[in-house]
């Protein structure tokens, strides 16, 4: 089988080439990046090449990573010369002829994929839709209130970059931060984020819109509908970025049908695949770990048909990389990859 990781050398690229060695170990991978990048050896003995018409043809797996602009201009080519691409990107999620899969979620979507490309969620909607699933599979989803903590990481290694040049400065002066926060803010130029990021929330993330609502929060809503088969799920979002360096979480209030059993609703959270039950979870004991965690499970304190819990998931692994593999990996498993040669 021949994979080729498209974005190869960004922090999802990075981690979505080590994972595909670990679960696609006999195949031939090969690495694509930017014209810059072409010719460069990466550390694991990849070396990158060039996207173009000729490179783009022969595989049976294509792993998008590098951007919507980049899938929009080469993700069909790929699809075209053979390989079931899955992309990363927001370029297709609402495509109608483009499954948008969470692999534990709606696997069989992918059996209907036209174009020859399923989507990858938005890494905040991904964390949210494991335990939404669960339970929705129990009462019947009717309406989610979801307030969004999303790491410096969402925003890729320069959101990264950003929080810890600003950590020092910001930090310097505790009094300063207890008494004239404005003053310690203005000690950093926030060019990816919003706003200061050190010791703060910042609750605008993305692009705002007509509505009120940003391009973040109206993907929640948007990307949750057609995961979960809801078109008129009811979606209340709010996003908002947090200190933090890998990790989303999502606080979320979910209305049912019927009145929910909280035992019975902590029985399906454990069964769940690749989802945990963890009383107090938190973004930084959870990165780097494959799973999903959930806590915080409590009945409604108004609304006996509603539960909230607290969702907490890796944006650069389950978030971005791993559901990307994953997808190829049900997508062998499937007898999808070949199909198309």
């Amino acid at each position: 089988m021949r994979v080729a990781i498209v974005g190869a050398t960004g922090a999802v690229g990075t981690i979505m080439r080590r994972l595909a060695r670990e679960r696609f170990g006999q195949a031939e991978l090969v690495a694509f990046a930017s014209e810059r990048s072409a010719g460069r050896e990466l550390e694991d003995g990849l070396v990158c090449q060039p996207i173009n018409e000729e490179t783009a043809h022969g595989f049976d797996l294509a792993l998008f990573s590098a951007g919507a602009t980049t899938s929009r201009e080469w993700a069909q080519t790929f699809a075209d010369g053979g390989a079931l691409v899955v992309d990363n990107s927001s370029a297709f999620r609402m495509d109608a002829d483009v499954p948008l899969v969470v692999s534990e979620v709606n696997p069989e979507a992918m059996d209907d994929a036209p174009r020859g490309i399923v989507a990858n969620p938005n890494c905040t909607t991904m964390v949210a839709m494991l335990p939404t699933k669960a339970l929705h599979d129990l009462y019947g989803m009717t309406a989610m209130v979801a307030t969004s903590f999303q790491a410096a990481g969402g925003a890729g290694q320069k959101g990264i970059d950003e929080l810890a040049e600003q950590v020092g400065p910001v930090g310097a002066d505790v009094q300063q931060l207890v008494g004239d926060g404005a003053a310690a803010a203005a000690k950093a130029t926030p060019s990816v984020h919003a706003a200061t990021l050190a010791f703060n929330v910042v609750p605008m993330l993305g692009a705002l819109g007509d509505n009120g609502y940003t391009d973040e929060e109206m993907k929640l809503q948007n990307e949750s509908r057609k995961i979960l088969g809801l078109p008129d799920l009811a979606v209340t979002p709010t996003c908002v970025r947090v200190p933090v360096m890998v990790g989303h979480s999502i606080a979320v209030r979910a209305t049912y049908e019927r009145e929910p059993d909280l035992e019975e609703a902590l029985a399906a959270l454990a069964g769940f695949p690749n989802l945990v039950l963890d009383d107090v979870p938190t973004p930084l004991e959870w990165a780097g770990r494959n799973e999903t965690v959930v806590g915080r499970v409590r009945k409604d304190l108004a609304d006996p048909r509603s539960l909230s819990f607290f969702v907490v998931g890796d944006n650069l692994l389950k978030g971005a990389a791993l559901n990307t593999v994953q997808i190829a990996e049900v997508a062998v498993e499937r007898g999808l990859v070949g199909a198309r040669v």
